[in-house]
């Protein structure tokens, strides 16, 4: 299915449980059978973004630009649903070398979000869907 940029397709109609796909263009995630966004229950669920930039390549400069970029795609779905920042209430954050990042992590967090802060769940993985990944970031909104 293709979705364009800033437009959500219903995927199953009831009058009291509506589920909608929120995409961008492009969607790198269409290939792999997910879904950027969700819209469902009054939320907004974000599927995880890395640090990867607009032709599908991850960014260089390491975990501060790849989370940067992380968050900046979060914005970008976010918008397609019509939300911003502020209508997150959780955030959902995995990377690969917490003690080396952490201190970076609660810089991004300050750079793209603030009070009241959503609820935050930090997880260390051993890896990400690709390699070089060193940060992914999936949200869940309120869907206004």
């Amino acid at each position: 299915m293709t979705v364009p940029a800033g437009t959500a397709s219903e995927v199953t109609a009831s009058a009291a449980n509506t589920i909608e796909q929120v995409a961008t263009t492009p969607d790198w995630y269409e290939s792999y059978n997910i879904s950027q966004a969700i819209r469902a229950g009054g939320l907004i669920f974000v599927s995880g973004q890395a640090g990867f930039d607009e032709t599908g390549r991850t960014v260089e400069g390491g975990f501060l630009e790849q989370g940067r970029q992380a968050f900046r795609n979060v914005e970008r779905v976010l918008a397609a649903a019509g939300a911003t920042f502020a209508d997150v209430v959780k955030v959902g954050i995995f990377v690969r070398n917490m003690a080396e990042d952490l201190d970076k992590l609660i810089l991004l967090r300050k750079e793209f979000l603030a009070l009241p802060y959503p609820a935050d769940t930090l997880v260390e993985v051993s890896s990400l869907a690709r390699p070089e990944w060193l940060i992914e970031v999936e949200v869940t909104a309120l869907d206004r």
